[in-house]
């Protein structure tokens, strides 16, 4: 009798054990569950900023005025317009 019950205690240590170990490793992984859910959070607010900063960017106004002011480029007229010409094969061109 004094054998089954000590390993029926040796079996109740261990089970303990192995609950309280499994209870810690459950909460560890709900609050790292908690901290991803926070960041993808923070990554969904940063990305929608990003997306209006992009198309604020994009405005036609602003492209022209950031190709006029830094890159020198002005609207084209005719004054300024080189047309070019090409003679195909097929159109008797001699050479």
């Amino acid at each position: 009798m004094l054998r089954l019950n000590l390993t029926l205690l040796v079996a109740l240590v261990a089970s303990a054990l192995y609950l309280v170990q499994v209870q810690y490793e459950s909460r560890r992984l709900y609050a790292e569950i908690e901290r991803a859910e926070n960041d993808a959070r923070k990554l969904g607010s940063e990305n929608e900023r990003l997306q209006v900063e992009k198309r604020k960017q994009a405005t036609s106004a602003r492209v022209e005025k950031v190709a006029r002011e830094q890159l020198g480029m002005r609207p084209a007229t005719p004054a300024i317009t080189l047309y070019v010409t090409h003679k195909g094969v097929g159109q008797g061109a001699s050479q």
